[in-house]
């Protein structure tokens, strides 16, 4: 049992959850989409990498009409913070990194998005046509839900 005061407490650390990806961008506006998040617009600080000779042409890739990192992008809620110097989020985001690899595995860690019984139906067909697949329905004495697949096959849940 911790003895700590609220003011000797350790400060919580900022936190973003990466996903491999073969498609980040493609990902992100999967993802950005099915949680109602924004892409994050890191233009401005890709332009002064570029200027600066910090950051090859071949790095970047246009994203919805501006330039963007090629190998990665996130998606952050809406209402969190960012640092508009870098257009990078300071609260909850999903970051999409491009890596070789397929996945091959079943995911060790995965997302469950909680729609509510009422609402379940209608947020199933939206991600659906989103490109999500569903890969099962479970219904157990502790609760009901969809397992689903993402476009590269991340699972997800939905409650």
């Amino acid at each position: 049992m911790s003895t700590q005061t609220p003011a000797e407490a350790p400060t919580p650390l900022h936190w973003k959850l990466v996903i491999d990806a073969a498609d980040p961008h493609a990902q992100a506006d999967f993802w950005a989409a099915a949680l109602h998040y924004t892409a994050e617009d890191n233009s401005s600080l890709v332009e002064r990498l570029l200027a600066a000779g910090a950051l090859s042409g071949e790095a970047t890739v246009e994203y919805h009409g501006r330039p963007a990192f090629r190998d990665l992008i996130a998606v952050r809620h809406p209402d969190d913070p960012y640092d508009p110097q870098t257009g990078t989020g300071i609260g909850r985001r999903l970051l999409f990194q491009r890596v070789p690899e397929a996945k091959t595995v079943k995911n060790r860690l995965h997302l469950d998005l909680h729609a509510g019984l009422d609402r379940r139906a209608a947020e199933l067909a939206r991600l659906e046509a989103l490109g999500a697949r569903v890969v099962r329905e479970v219904k157990e004495p502790g609760g009901e839900w969809v397992v689903l697949a993402d476009p590269e096959g991340n699972e997800f849940c939905l409650q």
